[in-house]
């Protein structure tokens, strides 16, 4: 073979490392990024007991810059249920931030009998902390009992906790399980005090604005305010007579529960009235608008969290009803509150600039007393009468003394030491209680919460049990009332249970990044969490089971 002359060689080897050379100089395209814009803030709003038909019963009556404002420049999701049962508030505050279920985060409920203490527990108790802000003991409170995070803890991760949180409500669960486990600060109401709180989870002294604000003792204003229709009494044609015997008087102390209201007696001394009154949402969004000037809300370079939640539309509902006049004028009152509060975020932020939802952890039944006289079959459970039957009948055939230990929500924990102890046979001692509860008027079914997947229940029924099912905290056996029964309460109102009347909510939004329509598929409260997500370009929660409802978003 001939050999190639060596410059021959050496001049292939120049050009190819030229080549090279030239290969690795060429520069690549530039990408241009445009840069996202995000709101300044986004403010939560929940209202306790707040069910979907209130943005229209009284519609004609609410001014042009509350609910209407919302309605009509914002969007409207016409068909949002809650997606599990029971539905109790810790449940639904816990659901909408997290964007997950019961079974997954663990809040089956404001009290819950927990399996691994042998103990009922209440929902945000822990002992291992104090009360900030008082010296009761109301603030040994924290979201330790949740098992998954929230959208305000993907907010503060993604901005590398650069972003705020902030949660407000008179009820300790409604703000400790919105804010999540990262919250700057939750606060929540005193009644013994009439002071807002928080815990040593959080911090070890309040804030000097919170301070500020308590000083205020808005509280005893709100009382020697009372509380008057906002109207003259005879134009409330939403509402029965004011004087229906259905409505519970023992919160006032008074032998009727009719208007005005004269609170004056309870300055400086009793502050548990407050919550029951609109001036209760007053109280908590002045508190709200405190936290915004306080903490600088909303002027961050990331997006700032304000999470709300407004309790006396649920105090009321326990109290007087759905058809009370109360009612119409916590809601009219409400109407107007919101609309200053809009107008408040207006020139703070600019319209446009700030993103917020409104919806309810759950709604309410109708009073049975007031059904009853519309011919409309409607009835109470009184628990304790059929417990106590049940408990006789259970000790006659199996000798087990006291078979049903616990019972919340409807979730009954069977005292299973007592049924060995007998050496009765759990499965026998089970199915005879189902048997005998069965029997009592206004009981439809008695479901196996072991069983669920092999119950004959009708399908969306089982799926929102299933959702709700927490082994260690949701008991053995689930009972589910009559449609209009409910357990325990001769007068005022009740909920927690699957019913449309508890479990179809509102779900209003507006602002930033949200378009103007509404529509009528049918969406869960899970799904707000994964919304938020979308908007804000963060994780949705660890423990999210919800949807994004991409016709909401431009």
């Amino acid at each position: 073979m001939r050999k190639l002359p060596i410059f021959i060689v050496l001049t292939f080897f120049i050009q190819f490392a030229n080549a090279q050379k030239k290969v690795q100089l060429v520069k690549p395209k530039s990408v241009v990024v445009t840069e996202k814009k995000y709101p300044k803030i986004v403010v939560g709003i929940m209202i306790d007991q707040m069910r979907w038909d209130y943005l229209y019963r009284y519609q004609n009556r609410y001014s042009a810059n509350g609910f209407n404002r919302i309605i009509s420049e914002g969007f409207n999701c016409q068909n949002t249920f809650i997606p599990y049962t029971p539905t109790a508030t810790a449940c639904g505050h816990a659901c909408v931030y997290t964007g997950s279920v019961p079974a997954i985060h663990g809040i089956t409920g404001n009290n819950f009998w927990d399996e691994t203490v042998k103990k009922s527990v209440y929902c945000v108790e822990d002992k291992t902390v104090k009360t900030v802000g008082t010296d009761t003991k109301d603030g040994e409170m924290s979201p330790r009992n949740m098992q998954t995070n929230t959208i305000t803890d993907e907010l503060r991760l993604a901005t590398n906790m650069k972003s705020k949180t902030i949660a407000v409500s008179i009820k300790d669960r409604s703000s400790i399980l919105p804010g999540g486990f990262t919250s700057n600060g939750s606060y929540w109401y005193d009644e013994g005090k009439g002071k807002f709180i928080t815990s040593t989870f959080y911090m070890q002294q309040l804030p000097n604005w919170v301070v500020n604000f308590n000083n205020r003792n808005l509280a005893d204003s709100f009382y020697a305010q009372g509380w008057k229709t906002l109207y003259p009494l005879n134009t409330y044609t939403q509402s029965t007579n004011d004087t229906a015997d259905w409505e519970r008087t023992d919160w006032m102390g008074v032998p009727k529960a009719v208007f005005p209201y004269d609170l004056t007696k309870y300055i400086g001394k009793d502050y548990y009235k407050l919550p029951y009154i609109p001036q209760g949402n007053d109280y908590t969004l002045m508190m709200a608008k405190a936290a915004i000037e306080g903490e600088n809300l909303g002027n961050n370079a990331v997006t700032d969290f304000l999470a709300l939640s407004l309790s006396s539309p649920d105090y009321m509902g326990h109290s007087f009803g759905q058809n009370s006049v109360e009612a119409e004028d916590m809601y009219l009152r409400l109407d107007n509150s919101l609309a200053n509060f809009f107008d408040y975020l207006d020139a703070k932020f600019g319209k446009g600039n700030y993103t917020t939802f409104i919806t309810a952890d759950h709604g309410a039944a109708q009073v049975p007393g007031y059904m009853q006289t519309v011919k409309i079959p409607a009835g109470n459970l009184n628990t304790k009468d059929i417990f106590k039957r049940v408990n006789e009948k259970i000790k006659a055939e199996f000798n087990v003394n006291n078979v049903i230990l616990h019972q919340t929500y409807y979730n009954i924990v069977l005292n299973i030491p007592n049924i060995d102890s007998a050496k009765a046979d759990v499965e026998q001692v089970k199915k005879a209680v189902v048997k005998y509860l069965e029997q009592e008027k206004g009981i439809y079914r008695i479901i196996d919460k072991q069983k669920l997947e092999s119950s004959n229940i009708f399908s969306p029924l089982k799926e929102r049990l299933i959702a709700s099912y927490y082994p260690s905290r949701s008991g053995h056996l689930q009972i589910i009332p009559q449609p209009q029964w409910f357990k325990d309460n001769s007068k005022g109102t009740d909920h927690s249970v699957w019913n449309p009347y508890d479990a179809h909510i509102p779900l209003l939004w507006y602002g930033f990044g949200i378009k103007k329509g509404q529509s009528f598929r049918e969406v869960y409260m899970t799904d707000i969490a994964p919304t938020l997500a979308a908007l804000l370009n963060i994780q949705m929660p660890n423990g999210c089971v919800g949807k994004v409802i991409e016709e909401v978003l431009k």
